[in-house]
């Protein structure tokens, strides 16, 4: 998890192209609040209305907000929902100067209604789609290759995301599938798709393509990534998974039929599948998520590896192959991210980076540092989780320490411990003072399974850290006569509390009965003390 965190914080501002089907998604929320006496179907009091980036303009919108630079290529109607979409995407700062306008089709447009039972708990009720998939007439094809290849050179990652409404040209021949299924009629005009993805093999660009469902995945040879879904790769290769074992099976079958480096199976909860010619397909599992909506959680993954494989061929090529299983971690923590979201949420690299900690914790890379911990803060916040705080020198940890550690984890979900650097410990406790040093402490404390996240800091108070975190409850032990902090805490309505006594122990006891007889005599701790104990 170290790795990943720091490949996730070198990963810079890449340069990418998105070529794809363009879709604007609108959104129309409101009470579901009771049947219409009219004909049985619920009436929805509207209170809200919304309008979202979806289909390939979704995944450059989830780009920018990862801080890639993102242009965008594809298809819009002369209409007022393309003349949204424009504005949604100037407003992102995503350069469509690659997005042309077709006076012959509507703008893709998906309109979903959203109702609230009882004011909360929003499901959607009712979508309404308004599109034409018949493939691009004229010469708008050729427009938008000639657009591309000009500007080739510029790009670290191409992403493909089709979705079937008639851009992209994913079947033999030039065909493109209408309905996932039927192919359309043979046309005679170049494939896009595959003079796209031939120019950028030419210039040693990584193509990653998410791909429309469908048997017949050849206009995609010669890609750098297929990820297809469960159902699409099922399509594609012929093979029911039911298993890890059977999409193994179904992404070896894809890598040999389409020619392409790897081949990556979401399959939902299960995690993800790496698949690439002559090695072992591997699984890659994810953690149980809080499933909301699971909108979105492939343009996510999408824009994860289209991220990750810019960094790990650009400027200079890399390990590509040792590149893939990080990309496809990475793309798991992010589309886990999404599908805890209603709808397609754009998620920044800040609250990737407090997952990939907060899995570090749970790996047992507990230590954090304050920005870190702020991060952390943020993520559990968002879940709704309990943040408990509480800070103290602890040094040589006994079972007073270990009392109120568990007492103050029981009070909430995250327990956050910082410690007193050994400068802050001098000058609290004297020249003698620490025994043990700060990184030492630290680890001790993060071994413990109540503990969540360890931080040293090195102010007298842990003020700086409260208004930073601001954890939910500050709990401090039994013996403690005053609760440092305690306003703070208070003014923005978090709780204080205290432990239970445990018995009459502390460190400064435990080392004088140490030293009993030597000199400074018994309870007292002289200033060489550090010295005798080694």
């Amino acid at each position: 998890m170290h790795d990943l965190l720091k490949t996730w914080d070198a990963l810079g501002s890449p340069r990418l192209l998105v070529l794809g089907d363009l879709i604007l998604d609108r959104y129309t929320w409101g009470d579901a609040e009771r049947v219409s006496p009219e004909a049985p179907v619920l009436v929805l009091r509207a209170d809200a209305h919304e309008a979202r980036l979806g289909g390939a303009a979704s995944v450059a919108g989830l780009l920018r907000a990862l801080d890639a630079e993102v242009v965008l290529a594809g298809v819009v109607g002369d209409d007022a929902s393309g003349r949204v979409l424009r504005q949604l995407l100037a407003e992102a700062g995503i350069d469509d100067r690659l997005v042309l306008c077709d006076a012959q089709r509507p703008t893709t447009t998906k309109e979903r209604f959203i109702g609230r039972a009882a004011g909360r708990h929003p499901h959607q009720i009712l979508r309404v789609d308004e599109e034409v998939c018949d493939p691009l007439g004229g010469d708008l094809p050729q427009q938008l290759a000639d657009g591309i290849l000009a500007r080739l050179p510029e790009f670290q990652a191409v992403l493909i995301s089709d979705y079937a409404k008639g851009v992209c040209r994913t079947g033999a021949n030039g065909e493109t599938p209408i309905d996932g299924t039927r192919p359309a009629a043979a046309n005679p005009r170049s494939d896009l798709l595959q003079t796209v993805i031939r120019a950028a093999a030419n210039c040693g660009i990584p193509v990653i393509v998410d791909p429309a469902r469908g048997s017949d995945c050849s206009g995609y040879r010669g890609a750098t990534v297929l990820k297809p879904n469960r159902i699409e790769a099922e399509l594609a290769s012929g093979v029911p998974i039911g298993s890890a074992q059977d999409a193994i099976r179904a992404g070896d079958r894809l890598c040999a039929q389409l020619g392409v480096p790897a081949v990556v199976i979401t399959l939902d909860r299960e995690g993800m599948v790496l698949c690439q010619p002559g090695q072992p397909g591997e699984l890659f599992p994810t953690r149980p998520r809080a499933v909301y909506d699971i909108t979105g959680a492939g343009d996510m993954a999408l824009a994860l590896f289209g991220l990750a494989l810019a960094y790990a061929t650009n400027p200079a090529p890399r390990n590509f192959y040792a590149a893939l299983p990080v990309a496809v971690r990475l793309a798991n923590v992010a589309a886990g991210l999404e599908v805890e979201r209603l709808g397609v949420s754009p998620i920044t690299r800040r609250e990737i980076r407090g997952e990939l900690l907060a899995e570090r914790g749970a790996e047992g890379g507990k230590i954090v540092t304050l920005d870190e911990m702020v991060s952390l803060a943020a993520r559990y916040r968002q879940r709704g989780k309990t943040i408990v705080f509480t800070n103290g020198c602890f040094d040589l940890l006994h079972v007073g320490h270990l009392a109120c550690l568990r007492q103050a984890a029981r009070r909430g979900d995250v327990l956050v411990v910082a410690i007193n650097s050994d400068d802050s410990v001098r000058q609290l406790k004297g020249p003698g003072r620490p025994v043990i040093p700060a990184g030492d402490r630290a680890a001790l404390v993060a071994a413990l399974d109540c503990v969540d996240h360890v931080l040293i800091f090195s102010e007298p108070t842990p003020h700086a850290l409260l208004r930073r975190i601001r954890p939910d409850l500050l709990v401090k032990g039994g013996t403690t006569q005053e609760i440092v902090g305690r306003e703070l805490v208070e003014s923005y309505g978090g709780q204080v509390s205290r432990t239970d006594p445990f018995g009459d122990v502390s460190t400064t006891q435990l080392i004088g009965r140490t030293l009993a007889g030597k000199p400074g005599g018994a309870g007292v701790l002289p200033a060489n003390a550090v010295e005798n104990q080694a």
